[in-house]
């Protein structure tokens, strides 16, 4: 059925519309007008609750599955419970936020393996499929660089990075220029060589990998060549090894294919499918940013067919207000958005400020 977008509900439709998206929340059952008036204590008669549940039918909001059956939401009305009947959960993002600070303390941990961590808090509190993207590697910040000898005319250079990984490739100096890669013996190459590190540290610390490619070094008069030779190399491995757009972390999956929506073996077969094989189609669905910093995708409002009978809901995490990924849930439509949205814009939130936090001047 259509639903007619310019139509306003009134206080009672608001309040019936309410009442009956969270009962089918809680029940997963077809919800009825005496369910109603007994679990949420409307002040009107039985009739009443019956008409306006009518009027929201016809609007598009509700729908009957079976003709003896109550009504259950539609997506449109999801879309209407979230949009205009709803603020996110004040509780709820207390709770997970103080979950996430006493388990993810900081040491020094990887960003995938912090990322993980917060992925398995959110599923847990939601009960729902979280899911987290990693940052690109260009996105990343030089925290220090070492240049390691090989050889008189080869270094290997090293590049540590405010996530606590290492990148790493082997570089051929230039030749016929003055300073690194002419020593005599092995201890004036590493003193060089050292100088040369300490150099570049000073140079690019708090850098992005991918601003390095536009510094301009013209008024470098210390080792140029090298310089410039060591800088294209950085740049050149944050192209090659650049973070594929299908790396999603997922977890929680078990929990929600419990629901009653997954029952159907084909439905429940493509889901697992997409989540297993398919994260990369599931990347632009979730990339928030500053115009859209949350992103809600319900039922039939998803491209892919495998998430129409689902809602994914997503933030941004930034560092410094730079969005560097999104974090996410993926659950059936029938959901409590309200908890939801809470517990992912609390861990955005929270992993925002860990990421703003990280000190590369070490």
């Amino acid at each position: 059925m259509a639903v007619d977008k310019s139509k306003k509900l009134n206080p009672r439709q608001q309040q019936v519309m309410r009442a009956t998206v969270r009962h089918y929340v809680s029940t997963a059952e077809p919800v009825g007008s005496k369910a109603l008036l007994e679990a949420y204590g409307l002040k009107v008669s039985a009739a009443t609750v019956r008409n306006v549940m009518g009027a929201l039918e016809r609007s598009g909001f509700l729908y009957q599955p079976h003709t003896s059956a109550g009504r259950v939401p539609s997506d449109s009305g999801y879309r209407l419970y979230v949009d205009e009947l709803i603020k996110p959960s004040r509780p709820t993002a207390q709770r997970i936020d103080r979950l996430l600070a006493q388990q993810l303390d900081w040491q020094g941990w990887s960003i995938e393996a912090l990322l993980q961590e917060a992925a398995q808090i959110l599923a847990h509190l939601s009960g729902y499929v979280a899911l987290v993207t990693m940052p690109k590697l260009e996105n990343m910040v030089v925290k220090h660089l070492q240049l390691v000898p090989i050889s008189a005319e080869q270094v290997l250079l090293v590049v540590v990075l405010d996530s606590y990984g290492t990148e790493s490739m082997v570089v051929r100096l230039p030749r016929g220029t003055t300073g690194v890669g002419i020593a005599q013996d092995n201890e004036a190459l590493d003193r060089e060589l050292q100088i040369l590190s300490n150099f570049l540290t000073a140079q690019l610390r708090g850098r992005q990998l991918s601003e390095i490619s536009s510094l301009d070094w013209d008024e470098v008069d210390t080792a140029e060549h090298h310089v410039v030779a060591l800088c294209q190399a950085i740049d050149d491995l944050s192209q090659r090894k650049r973070q594929p757009q299908t790396h999603i972390l997922v977890t929680g999956v078990a929990d929600v294919l419990n629901q009653p929506e997954f029952s159907e073996q084909s439905q429940l077969r493509n889901l697992v499918a997409l989540l297993a094989d398919g994260r990369e189609q599931l990347w632009p669905l979730m990339c928030a940013d500053d115009s859209h910093p949350l992103k809600i995708w319900i039922g039939e409002e998803n491209p892919l067919e495998p998430m129409q009978g689902c809602a994914l809901i997503s933030a941004a995490y930034n560092r410094d207000s730079r969005p560097l990924g999104s974090v996410g849930v993926m659950g059936p439509t029938r959901m409590l958005y309200e908890n939801t949205i809470a517990a992912v814009e609390a861990t955005s939130s929270y992993l925002s400020e860990i990421m703003s936090g990280l000190d590369v001047s070490q």
